[in-house]
């Protein structure tokens, strides 16, 4: 199911050569494969086909009193400790440190993505691994992942998608000044390519961030699908409506899940 990618492969030449200048100055160690299919999670059936490609495998695993009775059976896998490499809602490019050395993974639905969004992607894998920021968010949520499901009147999938965004803005807070430096022309690490792809990425989402509460307020897009569009527009440094403008935040970045269950917390008894 996977071949090994040279960072480079199918990539312009200029921007080829920028990716692999990120991945040398944040994550050298890292193996990139292509895979020969999309997923979810990498099926059991393919993970001895991963264990060809890499040193070692280190399954994660997490206290089972971190998750609510009705947690999603996704989130159970990974916390129980099966080899979990891929969560539902995870995007084209998936990484994890599982492995020995930690990997990259680009699915097969890579092949219909414009290629300086790909290598955006492929770089900010890179830069997320130096962040050293958690594989998943329910390391990061820890214990309070039970709390945000009881502080918020949301269903277990829903509640799964509001904790996946948060902690998707807590990273993009840790890795945006990165990509924001890709434009500095007087730095020696200056990628003005991938940093144009950052921009054009961001661009792409202000068309609705402005009337996110409204749609929100209207019932044409669920709070939680709301919070995810809004948090993916964290790590492009883009101006965000009431109420999550709050997470734009350095406080946020600081405290991290503590914060993000007060948000929701007082989110949803504003909302009420």
């Amino acid at each position: 199911m996977f071949s090994r990618r040279e960072v480079g492969d199918d990539l312009p030449a200029a921007l080829g050569e920028e990716v692999a200048s990120v991945r040398e100055s944040h994550a050298p160690d890292c193996v990139v494969l292509d895979a020969a299919r999309d997923f979810e999670t990498v099926p059991p059936a393919a993970v001895e086909d991963l264990g060809l490609l890499v040193d070692a495998l280190d399954p994660a695993s997490s206290p089972s009193e971190w998750l609510p009775d009705d947690a999603p059976q996704a989130l159970v896998r990974y916390a129980g400790g099966d080899f979990t490499v891929g969560m539902p809602g995870d995007g084209t490019v998936v990484s994890t440190r599982q492995t020995d050395p930690p990997t990259v993974i680009v699915k097969k639905r890579a092949e219909g993505t414009p290629r300086p969004f790909l290598a955006f992607l492929l770089a900010e894998a890179f830069v997320e691994r130096s962040a050293d920021v958690p594989e998943q968010f329910l390391p990061f949520f820890g214990e309070q992942y039970r709390e945000l499901a009881d502080v918020v009147p949301l269903g277990p999938p829903e509640v799964y998608q509001l904790a996946a965004a948060l902690f998707d803005a807590w990273v993009g807070l840790h890795t945006r000044p990165v990509f924001a430096s890709w434009g500095n022309d007087d730095a020696g690490d200056a990628c003005p390519r991938l940093h144009e792809a950052w921009v054009d990425a961001g661009e792409r989402l202000t068309g609705r961030l402005g009337d996110l509460s409204g749609e929100v307020a209207r019932g044409r897009t669920s709070f939680p699908a709301a919070t995810e569009y809004a948090c993916s527009a964290v790590k492009h440094d883009l101006d965000l409506p009431s109420p999550f403008d709050a997470l734009d935040a350095t406080a946020y970045r600081e405290h991290g899940a503590e914060y993000a269950v007060r948000w929701a917390e007082k989110t949803f008894e504003t909302l009420s």
